[in-house]
């Protein structure tokens, strides 16, 4: 008398089960393919963002299966994202859009969730990164890596010298620059700039 009965349980589930798993690839497809890489033409950073929110749905289901807490969950996705991000720095957009495709995966896949607070919740993080990324929303700024032949007395400490050096040679309005890496031994830096065309 209980087999119907469980039967019909597991196909409801695995049915909602189907639905998150659509819904998830869906919305993280929007983010990292619609808006990310139709913006910025990152393929590498779409892959591991695209990968990583899969993982990351496919151990939150199991672990909410076996009634796993969520702080612990979240507890392994820190402990993740920390071997997978300390190898190459990533700027602060792309890193928004990498976490971005991991809240999908969370807000997805975490059980007891209804499907409507699940939409609206996809909703939110998808409307609100199509709005405040918006080239419209704010002057666009560009951003590129540099690779110079020698370190300027003035790049740690003479920000707007260097700034005004920079300009100089890249024929744009150079805004700021962050330091990736100085190596004195091969005399060069490597720096990310953000410009402004004149």
């Amino acid at each position: 008398m209980n087999e119907p009965v469980t039967t019909e349980l597991l196909e409801l589930s695995v049915s909602i089960l189907a639905i998150r798993v659509a819904l998830d690839l869906v919305a993280m497809g929007l983010l990292v393919l619609g808006l990310y890489y139709r913006r910025y033409r990152d393929k590498e950073l779409v892959v591991t963002a695209a990968l990583f929110n899969v993982f990351v749905f496919a151990v939150l289901v199991v672990l909410s299966a076996v009634h796993f807490s969520v702080a612990a969950g979240f507890g392994l996705f820190a402990i993740l994202a920390l071997f997978t991000l300390r190898s190459e720095p990533l700027d602060k957009l792309d890193l928004t859009y990498f976490f971005g495709s991991v809240a999908i995966a969370v807000i997805c896949s975490v059980q007891g969730t209804s499907l409507a607070l699940v939409a609206s919740a996809l909703a939110v993080v998808l409307v609100g990164a199509f709005i405040f990324d918006h080239p419209r929303m704010l002057p666009a700024i560009g951003g590129i890596k540099v690779s110079l032949d020698h370190i300027d007395p003035g790049l740690l400490y003479d920000t707007q010298v260097m700034c005004k050096a920079l300009s100089g040679r890249l024929g744009v309005e150079v805004l700021s620059y962050q330091v990736l890496q100085v190596d004195y031994i091969a005399d060069m830096a490597r720096l990310n700039v953000h410009f402004r065309k004149r």
